[in-house]
Formats: C-alpha cells, sequence, structure tokens
C-alpha cells in the first residue's frame, strides 16, 4: 500500500521505479541463495525438491500466462482509457496470495527466514503497489478508487500471509522440503521474470544495476548477523 500511495500523490519516474526493482530483485535473490537454499540441501530428498520445484515452476508459468493474456483482452475490449484494469489486478490478487504463502513457507523454514523474505517481498508489494496505481491512474479513476483497490490488494497479501503462517507451522519434513522447494522455484521466477524484466523495460544507469547487488549484500549481511 505504500508503494500504491506513493503513485497517488506523486508520479514516480522510470528511474526511481527501475531502482526499487533492482533493488527488491537482489534482496529476494540474496534470501534466496543464502537462506532457502542451504536448508533444501541439507536434507538430502531429491524427489521432494523435484517435485516442490516443478510444481512451482508450473504454477508460476501459469500465472505468467495469465497476466500476459489480460492486458490483451482488456486492450481488444475497451483500448483500457476508461475502465477498471480487471486483468492486471485479477493476476495481481493471485501474485500476492502466492507471496502471502511464501512468507508462510519462509517462517516454516525459520523464524529468521521468514522476517528476512517478509522485508524482501515487502519490497517487491511496494513495486507492485506503484504498478497498479499508475495503471489505475491511467483508467481515470479516481484517488479513493484507487485507495479501495490497494486496501483490497494489501488485504489479499495479508489474508495469504495468515494463511501461511497458519497451515504450515506443523508439518513433517518431506511435506515442509516439498514446500521448501516450491518457493524456491517461484522465488526465482519471480526474480528473473517479473522483478528484473520489468526493470529492464526502462532505460537504465549503471546506478539501477547496482541496486541489485546493494539489495544482494545488504542482506546476505543481514543472515550473517542476525
Amino acid at each position: 500500500m505504500a508503494g500504491g500511495a506513493i503513485g497517488l500523490y506523486k508520479n514516480p519516474g522510470s528511474a526511481f521505479r527501475s531502482s526499487i526493482l533492482h533493488f527488491a530483485a537482489g534482496v529476494v535473490f540474496s534470501v534466496v541463495s543464502v537462506e532457502l537454499l542451504p536448508d533444501i540441501i541439507k536434507n538430502h530428498l531429491p524427489i521432494e525438491v523435484g517435485l516442490g520445484f516443478s510444481m512451482g515452476i508450473i504454477l508460476m508459468l501459469f500465472v505468467k500466462y495469465f497476466t500476459e493474456r489480460s492486458p490483451k483482452n482488456e486492450n481488444a475490449e475497451n483500448d483500457n482509457s476508461f475502465g477498471v484494469p480487471y486483468g492486471l489486478i485479477s493476476a495481481l490478487i493471485i501474485d500476492l496470495i502466492i507471496d502471502g504463502l511464501l512468507i508462510g513457507i519462509g517462517f516454516s523454514a525459520g523464524k529468521k527466514e521468514g522476517i528476512l523474505l517478509s522485508i524482501a517481498l515487502g519490497l517487491e508489494t511496494f513495486s507492485l503497489g506503484l504498478a497498479v496505481v499508475i495503471a489505475c491512474r491511467k483508467s481515470k479513476m479516481s484517488k479513493s478508487e484507487n485507495f479501495l483497490i490497494l486496501a483490497g490488494l494489501g488485504l489479499t497479501f495479508f489474508i495469504g500471509a495468515l494463511l501461511g503462517i497458519s497451515l504450515l507451522s506443523h508439518l513433517s519434513q518431506e511435506i515442509l522440503e516439498l514446500l521448501l522447494s516450491f518457493g524456491l522455484a517461484a522465488l526465482l521466477f519471480l526474480v528473473t521474470e517479473e522483478l528484473l524484466t520489468e526493470a529492464h523495460e526502462e532505460k537504465e544507469s549503471p546506478i539501477q544495476t547496482a541496486c541489485f547487488f546493494v539489495g544482494f549484500l545488504l542482506f546476505l549481511i543481514l543472515g550473517m548477523i542476525t
């Protein structure tokens, strides 16, 4: 909601959004490689890892397909000038539910992993809030309507996280390994196919590129000292 609130009252520049996306990608990648991946490897359960990783990729490919189709359908129907961007919002709802569940998976791996993953995905949702407000502003929606949409999306993320934390806290090692591998695939997909892809749509400078490595290093150090 914070990202959306900024977008409501100030039109953020492409450089700012690219920097946020690069930084968020670095943070998520750091949490994946430093916190989740070692926990997955040490348990030596290759079948569960293979199944969980495959399911994560399949689900994220479905979400990507749905996300890419929706804007085309909206443009064909109403040129996206005055209508609500239902396709984008629907895709974001799916994405936010998955992100919330990933936080639950992170806390299943450990308190530190859950906290770091919460911060990382919070940065990602910051950029998503900016994106949805920019799309809604193009649709000539009022600020109150924008705020209601942001509140609904924020509630979706909260519900997903609550479900993930409550349902995944008492699982067997095999099921937990499967879910961690699912989360690993989903987060890697998020970094490579969403955050960095969107970041590279804008003209960028070495400063924006450096934000990825700043995010990675910052959370690498945080993981060491916490």
